[in-house]
């Protein structure tokens, strides 16, 4: 069986010994290494935002938690409103 130049990780993993048997020992140090390989070139690609990007999504996540607080505490003193005006309609308050 012909050997590809470049294999994927699950090829590399599962390549059998001379007995016909997967190495799995050999099998795990690769993906190890290739999963760190991996690691190291997606961690060469992350930005760290600067300080301007910092203070305005911070700002953005500020004003968003605070509307949405507002929305949620009119929509509760509505809802406790109409609650109460139902059961004093209905008699029980």
């Amino acid at each position: 069986m012909p050997v590809a130049e470049k294999k994927s990780m699950a090829k590399a993993a599962a390549l059998p010994n001379d007995s016909g048997e997967p190495n799995r020992v050999t099998g795990l140090i690769t993906r190890a290494g290739d999963f760190l390989k991996d690691v190291r070139a997606e961690m060469r690609k992350v930005v760290t935002p600067t300080r301007a990007e910092v203070q305005s999504t911070t700002i953005v996540v500020l004003v968003t938690v605070f509307a949405f607080a507002a929305f949620f505490y009119v929509v509760d003193s509505v809802l406790d409103h109409a609650l109460h005006m139902l059961l004093h309609w209905l008699g029980s308050i």
